[in-house]
This record gives structure tokens, C-alpha cells and sequence, in this order.
């Protein structure tokens, strides 16, 4: 007997056998009925059996064997796609999803092939069911991993929008008892509670941009006329009196007005100086270079220290990607490993793009933006 006439007619004892060993994947699957154990295994069977009988040259054997079979544009999701979904909302991990098609796969071969028996089983059959099934798994996990990716990407992002009032709270209320000027203990003490309410707000900032660059928002921005010298010089005197330890200096050439977002154009330069600060040499100073040109303008920011060698500097714009911590430099847990992300996605926001090189003689990251978009 041929291995889809077998699918088709031996149906319900399949379907039996998937739901029972569904059944032991615990504890999604504990508080589940008959018809959501099953969810659509039969579905995705038939499609095997519509496959299994569709004429395929060899190279589209191959090709669905690795999880690239064709895709129509604009069809509706698959069974295998689905059911992955489903399994996600009811709290399947993905080792317990692929293991649903690893039974699959032995259970219906196992059953065939007795059924069989004494005569050999078709193995062009066997080879097509396993690339049906292989495509099936690749489509399931295709979408269960965009799914649960999405679902965290929208949880943090909620749980970052909610902690933002909170905060302000406890910042408003340690700048209040900082203003009262009751004894040098509680000043201290409302001090405490600014820097860290300003780090934990920074955090909070970084990540809220990372979530939305990831759910395909980009970040969001403002534009308006802004003269970047002036904007600069403002974000670069807050880096020097929170970092009295390091020497920053600003050389401006020609003209540095356009339309941008001049806070958000802050906060790349921010983060592009404390990564200098970060892994520069601690004894020399970091250099800010505005150049104004005809239809854009520049600036860079150098710091003399290590060479950051090519490898690292390929995938040095990827998010939670930290350097190699230095003892004298500021603690791991003080940033998230997104600067250098969210400043080439500011960049790129306002249609310029950020580039960074490194030699014995200094590290450079360069900023180019367009006037106007």
C-alpha cells in the first residue's frame, strides 16, 4: 500500500497516537481537550498526502528537505504554521513542538511500514513523507519563533511604557527633598536618588527604542530647525559634569543648522562619547569634529585607545553587543549593550547612516546626515 492511501485510511489511529503523546508534553498540554491536542495534525496530514502526490522534481525534493519549499505570495498561513501558533498561545515551548513532529514521523513510518509487511515498503514514499514532514517543522518554527518574539517585543514594551510613570515620581519627589535643603544627610540621600532614577530612566529609554525597532517601528523622531553646534555643546557640558574624570572637546567647521530632531541628535552624540569614554584611553581626550557641507553634515567622534580589531568591528552596531569591560571603566550592569544600536538607528531615522573605523592611531565613529529629508 502507498504511503498516502495508508494516511488517508488509517486516519483516526494517527491522530490517536499524536494525541497522546501531545498529552504527555506537560504542563502545557495538562489542562487541554481531545480536539485541542489534535489541534491540526490532520490538516497538516493531509497536506503531506496531497504532497506525497504531487509529482516534485528532484532539486524541489531537496529544496523542501531544508525548509525552502515554495511559497505562494499572498496565501493564507499553512496547517504546520497554524499550529505553531496555537501551540505558542497555549504555552508549548519549541523543543516540545518539534518533538510533536519527530512522533509524527515515527509513529506513521512505523505503522506503514507493518502494515506492509511482508512486502518492502516505497521508498521514494518514505524519502517524500520525510521532506514533507521536514517542511512542516521549518514552517512551524518559522512562526513560532516570530510569534513569541513579537509577543516579548509588545510585553516589554508595555512594561517599559508603565514603569515611566512611576519613575518620574520617584524623581520628582528626590529632586523635591533635594530643594529643601534639610541637613547634608537627606541632600545626599535625594542625590542618591537622582543619579540613579536619571541611570534606571536611560535603561528604560534604551530599551523602549530597541522595542520599537525591532517590532519594525524604527524610531520615532521629531524634526525641526536645530543648529547642532548648539545643541551639541549643551549635551557635551551634561557628559563633562557627570563625568569630571574625562575630557571632551568640540571643534566646529562651517554651517550647522538643518532639519532634525535635535534631542534625539543629542542622544546619539551621547552615546557615541561615553562609548568612547567607555573603551577609550581614560588619560586623553575625546574629540568632537561638526563639519557643515553644502547638502549635509558630518561629525565624528575619535578617542585614542586599543585597536578594535575587524571582527569586533563588523558586528560592533548589534544590539547587546558589549566590548571587553576595562576595571577602571563603568560597571556591565550600568548599560544594556544598545548604544551604539540605538545611535546608527537615529542616524538612519533621519536618513544618514553612522560608520565606525578603528587603527593603532585612534578609533572613529562618523555621523553623516542630510540637511533636510
Amino acid at each position: 500500500m502507498r504511503l498516502g492511501e495508508f494516511i488517508l485510511r488509517d486516519m483516526d489511529s494517527i491522530l490517536a497516537q499524536w494525541e497522546a503523546f501531545a498529552a504527555t508534553l506537560l504542563p502545557a498540554a495538562e489542562n487541554l481537550k481531545s480536539l485541542e491536542l489534535r489541534n491540526d495534525a490532520q490538516h497538516i496530514l493531509e497536506a503531506v498526502v496531497k504532497d506525497l502526490g504531487t509529482p516534485q522534481t528532484r532539486k524541489a525534493q531537496a529544496e523542501k528537505s531544508m525548509g525552502r519549499g515554495p511559497k505562494l505570495i499572498g496565501a493564507p498561513a499553512t496547517a504546520a504554521q497554524t499550529h505553531a501558533v496555537l501551540r505558542a498561545r497555549n504555552g508549548f515551548n519549541i523543543n516540545q513542538l518539534a518533538a510533536e513532529y519527530r512522533a509524527l514521523r515515527a509513529s506513521v513510518l512505523r505503522l506503514w511500514i507493518d502494515e506492509c509487511d511482508p512486502t518492502a515498503p516505497d521508498l521514494d514514499d518514505m524519502i517524500r513523507f520525510n521532506e514533507a514532514i521536514d517542511q512542516a517543522l521549518a514552517e512551524s518554527v518559522g512562526y513560532y519563533s516570530a510569534h513569541v518574539e513579537q509577543a516579548r517585543n509588545l510585553f516589554l514594551g508595555m512594561l517599559g511604557h508603565d514603569m515611566r510613570s512611576p519613575l518620574q515620581a520617584i524623581q520628582m519627589t528626590a529632586v523635591y527633598l533635594s530643594a529643601l535643603n534639610n541637613g547634608e544627610k537627606i541632600s545626599e540621600a535625594a542625590r542618591r536618588l537622582i543619579n540613579s532614577g536619571s541611570r534606571m530612566q536611560a535603561l528604560l529609554d534604551d530599551m523602549l527604542d530597541f522595542n520599537r525597532a525591532n517590532l519594525g517601528l524604527g524610531i520615532a523622531i521629531a524634526p525641526g530647525s536645530v543648529d547642532l553646534a548648539k545643541q551639541f555643546a549643551e549635551e557635551l557640558d551634561l557628559l563633562r559634569a557627570a563625568h569630571p574624570d574625562h575630557r571632551v572637546d568640540l571643534e566646529v567647521v562651517g554651517d550647522s543648522t538643518g532639519v532634525w530632531d535635535g534631542r534625539r541628535l543629542q542622544q546619539l552624540l551621547g552615546n557615541l562619547v561615553l562609548n568612547a569614554f567607555r573603551y577609550g584611553a581614560s588619560d586623553r581626550p575625546v574629540r568632537v569634529v561638526l563639519r557643515g557641507m553644502a547638502a549635509e553634515v558630518c561629525f565624528e567622534v575619535k578617542n585614542s585607545g586599543p585597536i578594535i580589531e575587524p571582527c569586533t568591528l563588523d558586528r560592533i552596531f548589534d544590539p547587546l553587543n558589549r566590548g571587553v569591560e576595562n576595571e577602571h571603566n563603568y560597571a556591565a550592569e550600568s548599560h544594556l549593550g544598545l548604544g551604539l544600536y540605538i545611535a546608527r538607528e537615529i542616524a538612519e531615522a533621519h536618513g544618514g547612516t553612522l560608520q565606525a573605523r578603528s587603527d593603532v592611531t585612534e578609533t572613529v565613529f562618523s555621523v553623516r546626515l542630510p540637511r533636510s529629508r
